[in-house]
């Protein structure tokens, strides 16, 4: 059995609760509000109240950490359209921490109404139900990507959410989120809360069109990316001048990862490297440029 108490349960601004991964000294929310970000940075940016009246949705969790996003999904969708049937993949490397979210009792503090769907998948990693179908992966992301290939899998809404680039470099670089593309649906969203420019460079390069999103419990704002010719209802939030202006950085040199089975300091090096030999602009001062209208301050954190 996990030792859930490494996990001990720390209370954000709305009332609910998170962790703090001990590997990779971060929070896995921000003190502002975990509940809120679940819902105000994935469940919100892919549209998933007016994608519920579909019969079916398919989602993507990847890094399911406590559960949060997918319960939000699961009661945004389920508020509109009880009857929608939601096939869900998650992807999650330390089966502990979704335990512990339960073992913590930490989806009370949310009234929820689903727990005994989260607790179930938390533990036994698999969910059947009259309007669900649930699958827990516990393994490195970087494998079990493939394993959705294989199957085929298509995901409506995809919610990518690992730790910080500078920490987790392994799940943000250009050959990863090129097989979480080609497991979005044509008519797909993608939601990240980065808005770092070497994820929305790897955005890019895995031929989609990236927006963004509304800052929620910091400065900096967050990313949604469709494929080309999207052909959903809402046209993606433009990138400001600034935001574009970054992609033009050496911040923007994305995180790669070739064989999809380098260590993070590998990647971090390679990335360095590939830094320092370029002969773009380099990223102070892009930030020196846009200080004055504090844009520079909003996105410090996506400068690594």
């Amino acid at each position: 059995m996990p030792d859930f108490d490494i996990f001990v349960p720390q209370p954000t601004a709305d009332g609910s609760f998170t962790f703090t991964s001990q590997e990779f000294g971060e929070a896995f929310h921000s003190h502002y509000g975990a509940k809120q970000e679940s819902f105000l940075k994935f469940a919100v940016p892919t549209q998933l109240a007016a994608r519920a009246q579909k019969p079916v949705l398919r989602l993507l969790d990847i890094c399911y950490g406590l559960g949060y996003n997918t319960a939000a999904a699961l009661q945004t969708i389920w508020e509109v359209n009880p009857n929608c049937y939601v096939e869900l993949m998650a992807l999650e490397f330390n089966r502990a921490v979704p335990q512990a979210a339960i073992a913590h009792y930490l989806f009370d503090n949310w009234h929820y109404k689903y727990t005994d769907i989260m607790t179930q998948l938390a533990f036994e990693y698999q969910v059947q139900q009259e309007h669900l179908k649930a699958e827990l992966i516990i393994s490195d992301a970087r494998n079990s990507i493939k394993i959705l290939r294989e199957r085929g899998f298509q995901a409506d809404a995809i919610f990518l959410d690992p730790f910080s680039p500078p920490q987790c470099p392994q799940l943000w670089t250009v050959e990863f989120i090129q097989q979480i593309a080609l497991c979005l649906h044509s008519d797909g969203m993608l939601s990240t809360y980065s808005c770092a420019a070497s994820v929305r460079t790897a955005l890019l390069t895995a031929g989609l069109t990236i927006g963004s999103t509304p800052p929620v419990g910091r400065r900096s704002p967050g990313t949604v990316a469709v494929h080309q010719g999207f052909s959903g209802n809402l046209a993606l939030p433009p990138l400001s001048q600034s935001e574009q202006e970054h992609l033009l950085t050496r911040a923007a040199i994305p995180y790669r990862d070739p064989q999809l089975n380098d260590p993070a300091d590998v990647i971090l090096m390679r990335r360095k490297q590939e830094q320092q030999a370029s002969s773009l602009e380099p990223t102070s001062r892009w930030r020196k440029r846009w200080l004055f209208g504090n844009t520079a301050k909003n996105f410090r954190e996506a400068d690594s």
